[in-house]
């Protein structure tokens, strides 16, 4: 199974899990780490998130992720989380939710000498970003970009 079907199915089955639970999926990756692989499941909800919120969608999903349909993956980890206050902005939802919002914003590649950058998210347009940055707009090529994720202050 291709890791685009599998993330597809994973989040077909995802999305009634976390409304029942009154949460939000946010995102689900397959990820390779180290020699392993990672299931994510991201949860978000405006109260917060608790363990137990996970624990219900990681129990619900444990069945249907036993079913032989998934037999061809590598072995892998199973995560639920939550979102967290850094997370990662990757859906065309996302980047509406983040508009207005500081991002941090990594790039494959040196731009400017510097491999990432932090500003407020003006829009997302089909294949570029625009943010503000000291008081100047910035134009970013999506091709360019490693990453983008929600800025956060500790």
């Amino acid at each position: 199974m291709q890791t685009k079907e599998l993330i597809r199915k994973v989040t077909e089955k995802c999305l009634p899990l976390c409304e029942a639970e009154g949460l939000s999926l946010w995102d689900v990756t397959f990820e390779k780490e180290g020699r392993s692989y990672m299931l994510s499941v991201f949860v978000d909800r405006e109260e917060g998130v608790f363990v137990e919120d996970c624990e219900k969608i990681s129990r619900a999903l444990d069945p249907f992720l036993d079913e032989k349909q998934f037999d061809s993956l590598p072995p892998y980890t199973l995560t639920v989380s939550s979102a967290g206050l850094e997370r990662r902005i990757v859906r065309p939802e996302h980047f509406a939710w983040a508009t207005g919002k500081e991002v941090d914003v990594s790039f494959y590649k040196a731009r400017d000498g510097v491999m990432g950058l932090c500003g407020t998210l003006v829009r997302k347009e089909d294949d570029k970003i625009v943010l503000e940055q000291n008081g100047n707009l910035l134009e970013l090529e999506m091709s360019a970009v490693a990453m983008v994720k929600l800025h956060f202050e500790f």
